[in-house]
């Protein structure tokens, strides 16, 4: 199984990838428009960024929530063996698709509920695997959305057993934007957009987070210890405190107060 480190994003091994290949539309999120492929103003020569340390203050918060799950330095240093190439950037673009989804795999197959499933899982996780060791024509050629929709089909399954015993409420890609929720224990997020929900004190053990949305949401005191698929980009977009509990693999993000 891929080690746990090939799938968080270590910067000093790649070349500022998604400074360069995503683009940027001024918000409240990004202080500035960029185009896909241009440079961001503030990537220096040595591909490090030069407001590192102050993102949020900047106006780059959506830069500091990004989470590449080991794409760049995967491109970088495998796909292209440290070598430049003009072909880098799109391949970055699909191969960050298909980590997430060997990272949403792993997460699967820890679970102790997904052993009916653990072949299936396997089998998903080693051709997901396989895809991203392909050379960079052939990444390019690959159908993410098809590939998606798979992996999809058996990660529900997985969520569904593990939320069996507990009945939670189905808000899959339902608008939540500022909604004030507490008890969402063993319930169906996949999708949903949390951003400035009030989830202060909420119970979300066993709630699936897939993908959900949790820009400005407010989970101080909030019962995330057992929260199904729940990644550390989601919880650095989001508010908590040192009252927030968190699944022993995931640590508060810095901006959190203790």
């Amino acid at each position: 199984m891929t080690d746990l480190l090939e799938l968080q994003a270590d910067c000093a091994r790649c070349v500022g990838l998604c400074c360069v290949a995503l683009a940027l539309s001024k918000s409240a999120d990004f202080a500035i428009d960029k185009s896909p492929g241009e440079p961001c103003p503030n990537l220096q020569s040595d591909f490090r960024c030069g407001i590192h340390a102050e993102l949020r203050e900047r106006g780059f918060r959506g830069c500091a929530v990004y989470d590449c799950f080991g794409a760049g330095q995967h491109v970088v240093q495998g796909t292209f063996g440290g070598r430049s190439d003009p072909r880098m950037w799109d391949v970055f673009g699909v191969m960050r698709q298909l980590h997430e989804l060997l990272w949403l795999l792993r997460e699967a197959l820890a679970l102790p509920t997904s052993r009916p499933l653990q072949a299936q899982l396997q089998r998903a996780f080693d051709d997901t695997r396989r895809l991203t060791e392909s050379p960079p024509d052939a990444v390019l050629q690959v159908d993410v959305a098809a590939c998606r929709e798979r992996t999809n089909a058996v990660l529900r399954r997985a969520s569904e057993l593990a939320r069996a015993t507990v009945l939670g409420r189905d808000y899959a890609g339902a608008d939540l934007l500022g909604a004030r929720l507490r008890d969402l224990r063993g319930a169906n997020l996949r999708g949903a957009v949390l951003i400035g929900a009030n989830l202060q004190n909420a119970d979300l053990r066993l709630a699936d987070v897939t993908g959900a949305d949790f820009r400005d949401a407010d989970l101080r005191g909030a019962d995330l210890s057992t929260t199904l698929f729940l990644s550390q980009q989601q919880l650095a977009a989001a508010r908590g405190d040192g009252h927030t509990r968190l699944p022993t693999a995931l640590g508060p993000p810095f901006h959190w107060p203790a």
